[in-house]
């Protein structure tokens, strides 16, 4: 018997491990920076817009600041580490756009279909996301996902963001099931791993790059790989 075999819920994360967020992402400055005639080198904003965006959503997952801090100060500083002169009005205005466009792009990582269509033939399956509601339902929506989910948690909806327990609480009763019932995947040891676990759920980290680990995390690097769990 597959270790998981007997539970009957799975909890998705969306961004970094069924929707490629890093390849949107992209799609999605390259889109604005042509409208706005930037003359700016896509790659090398990657460069510092990765790892700054990065900090700034465990700034805003850690209740540090704000929604709109995070949109604007993530532009704000890659501009100042590139040394390039942005006025406030259009960082705010790239910022907006930003959002607006983001959703609009659907690559998921591969074999996303393959293992949801694998899995919904003996499970519930959900998301819990700590992404903005307009714009993880509009990712969902244009990436073909909405059918395979029964309930679609965000932190707009729940109120507070993974780690926070209060979430996956509130994922739980939203999809009727119990923590012992259930499984979470995702791409965050902290948010989305260690959260799950610290409620009695089970998790699977999928862990895209094979970053070194403790051994007692289950983990996976590819999804189709989940079906040795299930």
């Amino acid at each position: 018997m597959k270790l998981f075999q007997h539970k009957t819920d799975l909890f998705f994360d969306l961004d970094h491990t069924l929707w490629d967020f890093e390849k949107n992402s992209a799609l999605a400055f390259e889109t604005i920076f042509e409208k706005h005639q930037f003359d700016i080198r896509l790659s090398n904003f990657l460069l510092h817009y990765v790892p700054t965006n990065i900090k700034y959503w465990k700034l805003y997952r850690e209740e540090k600041i704000t929604q709109n801090e995070l949109r604007y100060f993530r532009l704000k500083e890659v501009f100042d580490l590139m040394q390039q002169e942005v006025d406030n009005s259009l960082i705010h205005l790239l910022s907006k756009e930003y959002i607006e466009y983001l959703p609009q792009f659907n690559h998921l990582y591969e074999g996303t279909f393959e293992i949801l269509d694998y899995l919904k033939e003996n499970y519930n399956l959900h998301i819990i996301t700590n992404g903005f509601e307009s714009v993880q339902l509009g990712k969902i929506r244009n990436s073909n996902l909405e059918s395979y989910f029964t309930t679609i948690t965000h932190s707009d909806l729940a109120g507070v963001k993974k780690p926070n327990p209060k979430i996956f609480e509130f994922a739980l009763n939203y999809a009727q099931t119990s923590p012992g019932n259930s499984v979470m995947i995702g791409d965050s040891l902290e948010a989305d791993i260690y959260g799950a676990l610290s409620i009695g759920m089970d998790a699977i980290y999928f862990n895209e790059f094979q970053v070194p680990t403790e051994s007692s995390i289950h983990q996976v690097n590819q999804l189709a790989n989940l079906k040795q769990f299930f």
